[in-house]
């Protein structure tokens, strides 16, 4: 399918959203680099609400599930995040071409599937750039075969390691 690329990336995306997302430490939670900036506990708050909302609203595509965990606590984020987000990631794969190329709604304007896929992509990857700033204010300057795997928290080998660090 025409479109099989955004579906890749998107499973890609969420892998490394993952990944640098576990690669903070629970007290890490709360930092705040400058007075209006988030913290990356904010910013776990922010995609999932966000990324359900992009999804429900402009791509249909409603898992059923809340879209924040429980509990707010690092592991709990990571967790319902990796559900949610395979969720959405099989829902998608099922759509036919044709429905990539549907008008819908995109706040006040009127934008194709696929292009909606493509901003909310640039979106959650901006935020994670973010995060990837913070870990280097921490001082976290874990490179990419020292990042935890999500799924697991131990190391992942370097030949399977995503652009957690900026590589």
């Amino acid at each position: 399918m025409l479109f099989d690329f955004l579906l890749d990336t998107y499973e890609t995306e969420r892998l490394k959203t993952l990944s640098v997302w576990s690669t903070f430490a629970d007290q890490d939670l709360e930092f705040r680099p400058a007075q209006r900036i988030r913290t990356p506990r904010e910013h776990m708050v922010h995609q999932c609400v966000s990324e359900d909302a992009w999804m429900k609203n402009m791509l249909g595509i409603d898992t059923g599930k809340p879209a924040l965990p429980q509990t707010e606590t690092r592991l709990d984020f990571i967790a319902h995040y990796a559900d949610l987000s395979q969720q959405r990631l099989s829902a998608l794969r099922e759509k036919p071409e044709e429905w990539w190329r549907e008008m819908t709604k995109f706040f006040e304007v009127q934008r194709a599937r696929s292009w909606i896929m493509l901003r909310r992509l640039t979106h959650s990857a901006h935020h994670r750039a973010q995060l990837v700033v913070y870990m280097r204010l921490l001082n976290h300057n874990r490179k990419c075969d020292r990042a935890p795997d999500y799924r697991t928290g131990k190391a992942i080998a370097a030949a399977s390691c995503s652009s957690v660090a900026g590589r």
